[in-house]
């Protein structure tokens, strides 16, 4: 797009899977966007990249068709503890498996389709005054909005640039992501458990299988490096040593992002509706993060779009948006934030695990809690 200057309706910072999702659902709309997104598509990114099959109604309302995608069809999920004790527990809904590098390559063109502006560039500064937002960019341009929508990640330069609570806080996580060629089932998603950690596993388009896994801190800098670390402590836990053992990673080193914060964050923070991670990140035993950042994306394009035709003030945009947030996010967080916290202790870590496996019936549980049901469309 053009690079001089210019003003739209909304800004979207961030163009992961709830500021593309986001734009899309603006521009259907008719409303003016602008995307400004720091990396060039399609990029790989650390992350579970298993999605609930809530988000499928929505999609369709979207006119975005995964299967388009040839994602992996998820119906079981299987958790087992450091020991390798192992329990396996239906999907309500179930669930499919797609790299974020293709669905947002997807999510993108789609994007553009639809006539959004994307910059690709970084966010300095966002100044509100006036009830209007300046949107200053590294490049030195500048661009001017009514609305701006955040959707930065887990954490950004930006959040610290705006003061968020949780910088300040250090956090002890870290995650590692790579795709594998290997046998692994189409249609299972694995959580292992193991010393400091838990390891997502499960397959997604091209027949390609992804681990992810995120550990603490303390754990990992024992070792030297990333294989060390995996061959003595990811590996202990027999399910993950015969995965890694008999896979070929296809990068040609694994993805790594430290800092990840599980604290609770603002949802609305200097006029600024935050979506996705931005607004709060649920813990990956919860397995739910990316039907998290659509759904956020889908509360906060209708809050908006009825404040810009004149329907609501901007205070109660806000209102709604943090009341819609907590209505269908509050509890899964809570949960998340829970669990976390038991990870951070090797004891009550084992200790969850064990129970969950001497009593099987407690993981549909969890699953119920931190899923949702199937987005309903209620604007068109």
């Amino acid at each position: 797009m053009d690079d001089s200057n210019c003003t739209t309706e909304v800004i979207i910072i961030g163009g992961g899977l709830a500021g593309l999702t986001g734009a899309i659902h603006l521009s259907k709309m008719g409303v003016g966007v602008i995307v400004i997104e720091k990396n060039h598509y399609p990029k790989h990114k650390v992350c579970g990249e298993y999605i609930s099959n809530e988000v499928i109604p929505y999609f369709k309302w979207l006119e975005i068709d995964v299967e388009d995608l040839k994602p992996t069809h998820i119906k079981t999920l299987q958790f087992s503890s450091e020991s390798g004790r192992t329990i396996a527990a239906k999907l309500p809904l179930g669930g499919f498996g797609i790299s974020r590098y293709t669905l947002d390559e997807f999510l993108y063109q789609k994007a553009l389709s639809q006539n959004c502006g994307i910059l690709e560039d970084q966010v300095n500064e966002v100044n509100f005054k006036d009830d209007f937002f300046e949107v200053h960019l590294a490049s030195g341009k500048v661009v001017t909005s009514k609305v701006v929508l955040g959707g930065f990640g887990k954490r950004s330069n930006l959040d610290v640039k705006m003061k968020r609570n949780f910088v300040e806080q250090k956090s002890p996580w870290l995650a590692v992501k790579s795709h594998y060629k290997g046998n692994f089932p189409d249609d299972l998603v694995g959580l292992h458990n193991f010393k400091g950690g838990y390891c997502g596993v499960s397959k997604v388009e091209n027949n390609l299988l992804n681990i992810c896994y995120l550990t603490n801190f303390k754990s990992f800098r024992k070792f030297k490096n990333i294989e060390e670390f995996q061959e003595k402590t990811v590996s202990q836990n027999p399910h993950l040593k015969n995965i890694l053992e008999n896979s070929e990673s296809v990068f040609e080193k694994p993805l790594t992002i430290s800092q990840i914060c599980f604290e609770k964050k603002d949802n609305v923070e200097d006029h600024v509706l935050m979506m996705g991670d931005t607004a709060g990140l649920i813990h990956p035993l919860c397995g739910n993060g990316m039907a998290m950042a659509i759904h956020s994306a889908k509360l906060a394009s209708e809050e908006t779009i009825s404040f810009l035709k004149g329907k609501i003030s901007r205070p109660q945009m806000e209102q709604n948006y943090t009341e819609n947030w907590n209505i269908n996010f509050k509890q899964r967080l809570w949960y998340g934030r829970f669990l976390g916290s038991i990870l951070e202790h090797s004891k009550l870590s084992e200790v969850l695990t064990n129970l969950l496996t001497y009593f099987p019936f407690l993981l549909p549980i969890i699953i119920r809690k931190t899923h949702g049901r199937e987005i309903k469309m209620t604007q068109n």
